[in-house]
Formats: C-alpha cells, sequence, structure tokens
C-alpha cells in the first residue's frame, strides 16, 4: 500500500489535529450564496432595483421567471437565484430557473454554457434522491427514478459539451455522471470475490479519465476532482490507490467535510484490512462534524461487525451490539432517516426485535434510494425474512432472490438469502432444491452443521439405493457424502472450534468406506471404539489390568459386538488376521454381556455370525483343524447351516485333493445343489478339476454345462456363473487361430460372447470388479483398447485384492511400453502367494526382455534369463518355457556381441557363449517336440543360424574382447605402474622436505645448546672468580689463627659527599653511589631494562660467619679492590654480557653473587649530606643505629650492607 497509517497530513495520521478540539468546520456547501440579491430593473432612474431574498423564496417560481425574463437578467442572476432553490433543497425549482433561464439568455451559446453545466449537476442531485425502481402503481415509463434523471443528465451534458467540449467544469460533472451509471449497473456474475463486471468497469475507467483530465486541468487544485479519481480507483477495487487519493485531498484541503475524505479514507482501510485505522479515521470524522450521517453509520457498522466476534451471550456482545445501535446508528437515523444504509441496519434491528411493520417500511426505503447493490441486497433479504416469519413463502422466495441477485446470483450472491431460499425448500419438503442450496452455501462458507445435515442427506440416499438394490448410479451422492463428512471429521481436530465428534458420522462414513476404502472405514470404526472407551464410566473399568493391551481387551467387552464384529471383518479383509481373530473373539465375550444387560437382543444369530468369521479366520492363518472345530461346533447347534458345510468341503478339498477333498464336494453338491454357493463352489471345482482337457469344443466343457443348467434352472442372474462363462469363452477366444480373416472374426466373435456375460453381470451388478476385468481383459485382447482397459484395471485393483489384477495390469502397462510399471505389478502378484507361478515368471522373464530391447541394457537381459530359467524350473515340461529361455539367450547373445567392447566384460561374452550353445541344444530338442510352439522348420533355422552365424560372431568377439582386455590391462598397468610413480615420487619429495626441516630444528637447537654451554663456562669461571675474590677478603686471626674476614680501617675526614683518597687507594662511597652503582650494574649484566626485569640488590661482599665485638672502629672488615679502577677486564665481561642473547632458551641461569664478585665496579664520587666533623656523624650515626643488627657493634656497614639483608 502506497499511502497507508504512517502517512500524516496536518499535523497527524489522516487529518489528525486539523484544527483544535473546539473548533467546529462548517461545511463550504453553497456558501457563495448570498442573503439576498438585487436584480435591475428599467426605469427612470438607471438605480432602480429588485431586492430578492434568497433566504425566503417563493414556492413558485414563476414569478420570479418572469421578471428575470422581463428585465433580461443577466445569466449570474438566474444561476444565483437557481442555486439558492438547491440551497433550500427545492431542487426541482432550481431545476425549472435553469431550464428557463437558458431560454431566455440572448448572449450567445456561452452565455448558457453555464447555465447548462449547473443544470447537468441539478440532473445529477436529483438522480441521487430518485428511487431506485419504480413505486408500486407507477409505470416504469412514468416513473422519475435515477435511470431517467441520469438520462437527461446526459442529455444535458451533450449538448454542453457540444458547446466547447473543453470547457473545464464538464470534465467534472462527466465523470460524476459516470459513476452514477456505473452504480446502476447489475453485479458481476463471476464467483471471483472482487471481480468486476466488464461494463461497469468500462464506465468505471472512463469516469476516472474524466477525474484525471480535470486535475490536469486544474493544475491538481480541483479537489473534487481529486476526490471523484479517488472514488472511481475504490469502486475499482484499487483501494491502495484509492486511499492515497483521499489522502492527497485531505492533505490539500483539511477543513474539507462535504464531502468528507475521511469517510473514503475509512472505507479503503476496512477494504484492505485494517479495521481499527477505519475507525480512527471515522471517529475524526465525526469529531470533527458531529452531525455527520455517514460517520455515524459506519461506526455502527464497526461495533456491529465487532459483536459477530464475539458469543451472543456474553456481555461483551451486548457492550457492542447496543453501542453500536443507541450511540450511533440511532443518531444516524435522526440526522437523515431516508438514508439506505441507516435504513437497512435499523431495519435489521426491528426484525430481530419481531417489529415487523417497521422492518417493511425501512427495508423498502433502504431499496428505493440507495445506489449500491450491496444495500438493495440488504433490503430484499429483509423483506425475504419478514415474509418467512409471517410463512408467506412465495413472497419470501422472491425477495430472497432478489437479494441474492443483487449481490450476484448463482456464483457469488448472498449467502443467508441462498441459506433462506434452502430453509423453503425444506418447508415445502423438495429436498433436491434443498441439497442444491446447501451445496451452494458450503462452497462459499464451510458451515460444520450443514455439511453435518447434507452429508447425512446423501449418505441415507446411498444407503437406501444399496439396500433396494436399486441400478441408480449413486456414486456422485456417495462421494458428496464423504466429503462433506471427513470436512466435518477434520474441523473437529480444531481446538479453536471446540466440537464435540458425533459418533453417527462416524459410522456413516464407516458404511459409505466399506466397499471402496476398508481401511478408512476400519479408521472410522476405530475412532468411535475411542469414543466409547471414553463413554465407559470409571467404576466400570477394570483397575488391576497388566498392561494396555489387557485394559484394551477388558473394556471391549462392554463395548457393541457388532461395532467389535465389524472391525474384525476389516481386519479380516486388510490380511491382519491375527488382530481379526482378536475381535471376533471379543466380540464373542461381548455377546455374552450384552445378552445380560438387554434381553431383546438375539445373541444367537450374533454368535453364529462371529463365530462363522472367526472359522474363516482360522482358514486364513492356516488353522484349519481349529476352523473345523468352529465350523462343526456351528454345525451342532444349526445342522442346516450351508455356509459351515461349504467350508468343511472345501478345507477337507485342501487337505485330501484326490480322496476325500472330492468326495465331500460330491457329497455337498448331491445335498445342496440348489443353494448357489455350493453351485458356484462346484462349478470353481470342476475348472480346476478339467483345466488339461479342455477342448477346441467349448460346449462340450462340464464348467460351461455346469454354469449354463445354473443359470437355466435356478438362478438366471446368478453373478458368479455369469463372469464364470464369460471367463471360459475368454480362455476359448484366446487359444484360437487367427491366421486367416475367417479365424479372426471367429476369435472376435468369442470375445464378444464373452463380453456379454460380463456386461450382463455388470448390470446386475454395477460395481462387480470381476466382471469389469473380464471386460478390460477383452477389450485388451481383442480391441487393443490399452488406455480404457488400463482405467478399468486400475479401478479393479483397489477392489480386488486377487494376483490376477495384477497380472492383468502387467500386461497393460507393458503393452504401453511402462516396463518399469509392469515388473513391479507382475512382481506384486508374485508377492501375493504365487511365488512359484510360472506364467508370472514368464512374463517377468518376457517384460525384462522388452525392457533390454528398448533400453539396450545388458543387465535387463540378464534379469529376464534370470526369470525364463525360474518358470522354466517350475514348470520343465512346458516346452514353451523352454522355448523362452532359448530365445532370451539368443537374445542375450546379440546384444553382447553388439555392445562396444569398452562396455562388456570377458566373461559376459563367454557367459553368452556358453547360453549360446545352450540355445542351440534346447532348439534342437524343442524342434524334435511334438507340440512345438512355432513351426518345426522356424525352429531349426533358428537353431542352424545359432550354430553357424552366431557362433563365429561371438568367437571373434571373444578374441576381439579378450586382445582388448589385455591391452587395456596393460594401458591400466602402465597408467598404474606411472601412478604409482608418481605417487612414489610426491612421497619422496614430502619425505625430503620433513627430512630438510627436521635438519632445520637440529642445527637450531644445536646452536641453543652451545650458547647454553658458553654461557655455563662463563658463569662457572666468574664462579670461580668469586671464590678466589672471596679468599682474597680473608686473612689469619693472631689470636686464634682461624680464617676471618679482614677489618675496613676506620675513615677520617669529614663525613660530607667528597671522597677522600686514601693512602692505599680505597675510596669510601655513601650509600646513594652504592645504589647508583648497583643500577649500573643490573643494567650491564642482565641485558634486559628496568622496566622488562624487576630490580634486584646484589651481595657485595660475603657477611662475616660470627659477630665481632662492638669496640670504637667505625668498621672491621676490610674491602679489597681490583689493582687499577681502569679495569679492561671488567668492561669487557660487561660488554659479553650485553651481548649474551635474551632468549630464554640459549640464556645464562648465573647466580646474582657470583655475577657481583666477578664483575669490577667503579666508584663514582658522591657528595654526603652529613656534618662537618665526619667523628661527630660516625658517633651520631652509630647511636641511631644502635638498635638495627648491621650496626650492633656500633660499626657502619658498607654500601650495600642492607641489600645483603634484603637479599637474604
Amino acid at each position: 500500500m502506497a499511502t497507508a497509517t504512517n502517512d500524516h497530513v496536518n499535523g497527524a495520521a489522516n487529518g489528525y489535529g486539523a484544527g483544535s478540539q473546539d473548533e467546529r468546520i462548517t461545511s463550504k456547501r453553497f456558501s457563495d450564496i448570498p442573503s439576498a440579491i438585487d436584480i435591475p430593473v428599467a426605469g427612470d432612474d438607471d438605480d432602480q432595483a429588485v431586492e430578492i431574498d434568497l433566504e425566503d423564496l417563493l414556492d413558485d417560481p414563476t414569478e420570479l421567471c418572469t421578471l428575470l425574463e422581463n428585465e433580461n437578467a443577466a445569466r449570474t442572476h438566474w444561476m444565483t437565484v437557481a442555486l439558492a432553490y438547491a440551497k433550500q433543497r427545492k431542487v426541482d425549482h432550481a431545476i425549472e430557473m435553469l431550464i428557463k433561464g437558458g431560454q431566455a439568455m440572448r448572449g450567445g451559446q456561452k452565455e448558457k454554457l453555464s447555465m447548462l453545466s449547473c443544470l447537468c449537476w441539478m440532473f445529477l442531485w436529483k438522480s441521487r434522491e430518485a428511487p431506485r425502481v419504480a413505486p408500486d402503481g407507477v409505470l416504469a415509463s412514468e416513473a422519475r427514478t435515477k435511470e431517467h434523471f441520469l438520462q437527461l443528465s446526459t442529455s444535458t451534458l451533450n449538448e454542453a459539451l457540444r458547446i466547447n467540449p473543453s470547457f473545464p467544469p464538464l470534465f467534472l460533472a462527466r465523470g460524476v455522471l459516470q459513476l452514477l451509471k456505473a452504480s446502476l449497473q447489475p453485479p458481476s456474475k463471476s464467483s471471483a470475490p472482487s471481480a468486476i463486471d466488464v461494463e461497469k468497469a468500462d464506465i468505471l475507467r472512463a469516469a476516472l479519465k474524466s477525474f484525471e483530465d480535470a486535475v490536469r486541468v486544474s493544475q491538481g487544485r480541483n479537489i473534487m476532482a481529486v476526490l471523484g479519481k479517488a472514488r472511481a480507483l475504490f469502486s475499482l477495487g484499487k483501494y491502495p490507490e484509492a486511499l492515497e487519493s483521499y489522502q492527497e485531498a485531505l492533505h490539500k484541503m483539511p477543513d474539507l467535510i462535504d464531502p468528507d475524505p475521511r469517510i473514503g479514507i475509512g472505507c479503503c482501510f476496512w477494504q484492505l484490512g485494517f479495521k481499527e485505522d477505519a475507525k480512527a479515521a471515522w471517529e475524526r470524522s465525526l469529531e470533527i462534524n458531529p452531525d455527520s450521517k455517514i460517520a455515524n453509520i459506519l461506526l455502527g457498522l464497526f461495533y456491529l461487525d465487532g459483536s459477530a466476534h464475539v458469543p451472543t451471550n456474553s456481555p461483551e456482545f451486548i457492550r457492542l451490539y447496543k453501542k453500536a445501535m443507541t450511540e450511533y446508528t440511532q443518531k444516524a437515523f435522526k440526522a437523515d432517516k431516508d438514508l439506505p444504509l441507516t435504513c437497512a441496519t435499523f431495519a435489521g434491528y426491528f426484525l430481530s426485535r419481531k417489529s415487523l411493520p417497521n422492518v417493511d417500511a425501512l427495508a423498502h426505503k433502504a431499496i428505493q434510494y440507495t445506489d449500491v447493490n450491496a444495500i438493495a441486497s440488504d433490503g430484499w433479504y429483509l423483506l425475504a425474512r419478514k415474509e418467512h416469519y409471517g410463512e408467506d413463502l412465495e413472497k419470501a422466495s422472491d425477495y430472497y432472490r432478489r437479494a441474492d441477485e443483487a449481490r450476484g446470483g448463482i456464483d457469488r450472491g448472498y449467502l443467508p438469502a441462498k441459506f433462506g431460499v434452502a430453509q423453503l425448500s425444506v418447508l415445502r419438503n423438495d429436498l433436491g432444491e434443498a441439497k442444491l442450496r446447501l451445496e451452494k452455501i458450503i462452497q462459499q462458507s464451510k458451515n460444520v452443521e450443514a455439511m453435518i445435515l447434507l452429508g447425512t442427506i446423501y449418505a441415507e440416499e446411498v444407503f437406501a439405493s444399496q439396500q433396494n438394490g436399486i441400478k441408480e448410479d449413486k456414486s456422485t451422492e456417495f462421494k458428496k457424502a464423504i466429503g462433506y463428512l471427513e470436512t466435518v471429521r477434520t474441523a473437529w481436530k480444531d481446538p479453536k472450534k471446540n466440537l464435540i465428534p458425533d459418533a453417527s458420522v462416524l459410522l456413516n462414513l464407516a458404511r459409505l468406506y466399506e466397499s471402496e476404502s476398508p481401511e478408512k472405514s476400519l479408521q472410522c470404526l476405530q475412532q468411535v471404539e475411542h469414543l466409547e472407551f471414553d463413554q465407559i464410566p470409571a467404576a466400570d473399568k477394570p483397575q488391576n489390568a497388566e498392561d494396555e493391551a489387557a485394559l484394551r481387551a477388558s473394556l471391549r467387552e462392554g463395548l457393541p459386538p457388532q461395532l467389535l464384529n465389524n472391525m474384525g471383518c476389516f481386519y479380516y479383509q486388510a490380511e491382519k488376521n491375527e488382530q481379526a481373530r482378536e475381535m471376533f473373539q471379543a466380540a464373542l465375550n461381548a455377546c455374552v454381556k450384552s445378552g445380560e444387560k438387554e434381553e431383546d437382543i438375539d445373541t444367537d444369530a450374533l454368535v453364529t455370525t462371529i463365530s462363522f468369521n472367526l472359522g474363516r479366520t482360522y482358514e486364513a492363518n492356516g488353522l484349519l483343524d481349529e476352523a473345523n472345530t468352529v465350523y462343526e461346533g456351528l454345525l451342532a447347534r444349526h445342522g442346516d447351516y450351508t455356509d459351515a458345510r461349504t467350508r468343511l468341503a472345501y478345507i477337507a478339498l485342501r487337505q485330501n485333493p484326490t480322496s476325500d477333498g472330492p468326495k465331500a464336494i460330491a457329497k455337498l453338491y448331491q445335498d445342496s445343489s440348489a443353494d448357489l454357493e455350493v453351485r458356484a463352489l462346484y462349478g470353481w471345482y470342476l475348472g480346476r478339476v478339467n483345466s488339461r482337457k479342455r477342448t477346441g469344443n467349448i460346449a462340450e466343457d462340464p464348467e460351461l454345462r455346469h454354469y449354463k443348467h445354473t443359470l437355466q434352472s435356478y438362478e438366471k442372474h446368478d453373478r458368479y456363473a455369469l463372469i464364470g462363462m464369460g471367463n471360459l469363452y475368454l480362455i476359448t477366444a484366446r487359444e484360437m487361430r487367427r491366421e486367416t480373416d475367417q479365424e479372426k472374426q471367429k476369435r472376435s466373435n468369442m470375445y464378444i460372447k464373452a463380453v456379454e456375460f460380463f456386461d450382463k453381470a455388470l448390470q446386475l451388478d454395477p460395481k462387480n470388479a470381476y466382471a469389469a476385468q473380464g471386460i478390460a481383459i477383452a477389450l485388451v485382447e481383442d480391441k487393443k483398447d490399452f488406455r480404457t482397459a488400463l482405467s478399468i484395471f486400475l479401478k479393479v485393483r483397489d477392489t480386488v485384492k486377487d494376483p490376477s489384477v495384477y497380472v492383468n495390469l502387467g500386461h497393460i502397462f507393458a503393452e504401453l511400453r511402462q516396463y518399469s510399471k509392469a515388473i513391479e505389478h507382475y512382481e506384486v502378484a508374485l508377492s501375493k502367494d504365487r511365488g512359484h507361478d510360472a506364467a508370472i515368471l514368464a512374463c517377468l522373464g518376457r517384460t525384462w526382455l522388452s525392457k533390454g530391447k528398448a533400453e539396450k541394457s545388458l543387465q535387463a537381459f540378464k534379469n529376464a534369463l534370470d526369470y525364463s530359467q525360474k518358470a522354466l524350473a517350475i514348470a520343465p515340461e512346458q516346452v514353451h518355457l523352454k522355448f523362452n529361455v532359448a530365445f532370451v539367450q539368443i537374445q542375450l547373445t546379440t546384444t553382447v556381441y553388439n555392445i562396444p567392447e569398452a562396455q562388456r566384460t570377458l566373461a559376459e561374452v563367454q557367459g553368452a557363449a556358453n547360453g549360446l550353445e545352450e540355445a542351440i541344444e534346447s532348439l534342437e530338442a524343442i524342434a524334435q517336440h511334438p507340440q512345438t510352439p512355432y513351426p518345426k522348420h522356424d525352429i531349426e533355422q533358428r537353431a542352424n543360424m545359432a550354430r553357424n552365424t552366431m557362433r563365429r560372431q561371438l568367437e571373434r568377439s571373444f578374441q576381439a574382447q579378450k586382445d582388448y582386455e589385455e591391452k587395456n590391462a596393460e594401458r591400466i598397468q602402465a597408467a598404474k605402474q606411472q601412478r604409482e610413480a608418481e605417487l612414489k615420487r610426491r612421497e619422496e619429495e614430502r619425505l625430503a622436505v620433513e627430512e630438510a626441516e627436521r635438519e632445520r630444528k637440529a642445527k637450531i637447537a644445536a646452536e641453543r645448546d652451545l650458547i647454553a654451554q658458553k654461557d655455563r663456562e662463563r658463569a662457572e669461571a666468574r664462579a670461580e672468580e668469586e671464590k678466589a675474590r672471596e679468599a682474597a677478603d680473608l686473612t689469619t686471626d693472631s689470636e686464634t689463627g682461624d680464617r676471618v674476614k679482614r677489618k675496613k680501617k676506620p675513615r677520617t675526614g669529614v663525613a660530607g659527599g667528597k671522597r677522600k683518597k686514601k693512602d692505599d687507594g680505597i675510596t669510601d662511597d655513601d650509600d646513594s653511589g652504592a645504589e647508583t652503582k648497583r643500577s649500573r650494574r643490573r643494567k650491564s649484566s642482565g641485558g634486559e631494562s628496568e622496566e622488562d626485569k624487576p630490580k634486584k640488590k646484589r651481595r657485595l661482599a660475603k657477611k662475616s660467619q660470627a659477630q665481632e665485638k662492638p669496640n670504637k672502629f667505625k668498621s672491621s672488615e676490610i674491602v679489597v679492590e681490583s689493582d687499577s679502577e681502569e679495569d679492561n677486564g671488567v668492561r669487557d665481561a660487561e660488554r659479553e654480557m650485553e651481548d649474551l642473547p635474551e632468549d630464554d632458551d640459549g640464556g645464562m641461569d648465573v647466580d646474582e653473587e657470583t655475577v657481583a664478585a666477578a664483575t669490577s665496579k667503579r666508584k663514582t664520587r658522591r657528595v654526603l649530606e652529613d656534618d662537618e666533623d665526619e667523628d661527630d656523624g660516625v658517633e651520631d650515626g652509630g647511636e641511631k643505629e644502635a638498635s638495627s643488627p648491621n650496626t650492633a657493634n656500633g660499626d657502619t656497614p658498607m654500601a650495600g650492607a642492607d641489600d645483603e639483608e634484603d637479599e637474604e
């Protein structure tokens, strides 16, 4: 949407803020009409004039017209008086004034042009207020309807256009005229929701062009043209564009309220789905103009729509409905009692109150004066409801029809009106029309109740047809019943709808699905079972069930036995025999409980039926002894139960097909030859016995004579006999010769005979799948009509689970060259207990052969040979199967020979050669057989071709393939060797690179070890120097003879900052000087900055091992310095230390004491800030430091002694 809710116009969205809250904007319509006008009159005085009060005009304008004509009044006077009449809503007088004024104009056509334009607008005004249809009792030719005034407006506009086609006001008038014409067009009949009638769309597009021309001529200043453009776009269904135009008009003229663009903005928002925004726009319109009848009624409809989305018994519904009717709709009705939309809304309110006279008056008014088809439809619907309540069905039907047609009729129309017609049809007991109406309603509105009702009606019709044996096709009703009831079933799953499942719907669905979709029928019954479980009281449920299966088995005993029996039957049809047996057992147990609860139930009939079904289940499971027991028990209670005797005879035939079985069948047939089921079993038995003894004369076939006797003597409509005879004719026709035209015609007649029997069976039972299958076979074999036959077989497949259906489908797909589908169906047939059927295996071999030829696939030929050999292994006496194997082997040989050498192997060629030799032997043997599948000469010729031509070809192919593979092996070996060499070269390169990398790393490691070794050697040398220095510091005590540290000589002089050169060259420094020296020593020895390495204090000399007694000397230690301050060895060591690498791996780890001892320190001069008298300073210092361990003996420690203590 180009412009929507975020557009701010004049201070807020959609015009909000266009003035203060208290400011009242008034309409500018007729605002330029003065209250009085002076008409100049002829006389002696030129200033004479007649004043006309325009607010109190005469009821008859004749006198005014005479005055204006006599005085030759100007055009403006005529138009001013006419507009004054229009302002007072006396449009007829205004029209009369304009017509007479136009006749009185003497100034030429240009003077008349404005009069015609104004007259056109008056006719348009009258059209808006005129009735839509002729009132009752008024002739259509005399009625002044909307169409009448539009014709007058059109003629007036055409006259004005002839004078000046480019007169700007005419563009706007023409656009409005076309809008009104479009509103009278009938609605579109299309089913599309937003479809517009073609003629109406053309008129609206013409109106849009007229408005665009008016906007262009006025350079966008004609706001009425902009609004007209928006209205045309809205009518065309282009709501975003219409919204943009309405907002443009509001932006250009915010104080416009008549017409109010906010109304159009709200309508656009409503159509676009933004209902809250629509409400905001209408509320703003009502805020600016509280008397706006359109805004009031639209807001009323907004709240009515809101009430439709809440429950009718809720307080919210009452609040919304009351607000809609009393606050808005009533106010709109008071403002204009003829407004069609208000009349229709209030009529609905009175209809709910059963105030029928008010409904009639308001509905007629809405119909008469509206130019909107939807409002007219509402009016007709309200009238129809009124007559419906009054039981006037004819009038109600007519009104419903008109309401429906006013909104488009059949495909679109008005759903409530359609539903009303359906209700009337039910009242008339015309269910056919009611169904038609309900179906249309459901197409447009998915109503659950309507679907249940309609689905049940259709289902009952289907059931009635089945019970009465009516041949009428009810497939349409069947599909509709299924569709509607399934839709209802799906709707139950929606939690928002809060619907309660209905068991009757599920049971109807189960009955409908019974024949065509038994698995779905079973699902419905299972859902009914769950519903029944839920209805069982908690007190009746077992409390000590071992597991869920035991609980279900216990609960089933309380369910209806009919439900359980039906579920068992569906399980049996689905070949789920174990589950079927459980259901039948549960049904028998339920019969006992049902008999205890309800005495009027015939439990014996239920038990008999369920027991027979249980016996059939035992048969399907292969439990023949248990089945015999069940059937014998039934015969013990009901000796004349023929079905049980029939099953016993069939079981005997299966267990003893040569002795007891035939005797049991013969005895059964002798005792119950009149029973059609027995006759059907006997006919089947005759077919199996005489299948290999059939003669060319079908009339002598025992099975055919038996079926014929059944039809002639017992039941001419016996479907089994009819289908059996049709099958016999099919078999006979298939085996007939067809070399000559006469033979082909006889064969075709035989197929026609077979089809006649199948068609008769279908007439009796239109859903007989076996008869339909017979017709499909005849179509394929006789007419080659594969497409029609395929559609029949596909339908039969869904009904009949017999493997023959899949075999026939395989035949069809093979003929249609859809080999994959054919193979799929043959394999399905094989899986259904026919894995040893040679015929199906032969069909698979033939299909794989055709697939191989079509796709030139060697594997397909191999599969064909495999299946052909399997078929021959099952029936080795069948000559045609042996021929099939030989034929496939020859075809395989040909294929191998033609395949390029690169796509075959020597083993395949050798295998083809071996197969060819076997084929030659087989063909020679087949040629000697008395009953060859083809003429003997042809078979011998094929054998000779294989022996001579194909054998030599294959020998050449074998040698060529051998040469090719040898050469190819050499090429492969060379390529392999080359590849291996390349891989070896790459591996060697990789190893070389790795070796170089290892060497590089080893070299680096060696260099690091060498550096570390050098560092260790330097450290050891420095350690030796330190030991030597320490040894030099020691002396022999003269008293004790022990080695003690030398004592320092006392310093003399002033304790200032200047050092004194002693006779022995010793220089004393203060603490600050020692600190500076230590800092410099750290820089030179470590190679790291103070930021990189923490500051560490180094020991200058070893502390004496024993404390000496205090004496008067300053220190008892002797400092021994190097021989010279300019010791070059020290500087060299410092330079070496600076050049050492900082790498952790190659760096040295040397004791700091050793480094300090090995490095000579140059002492710097410092200035000491002490007293002048050095002795005094020494004594003061000794007193102050008396408490310190370092000065305990009155000694003053050397510079760096504190560092020793800290470090220790």
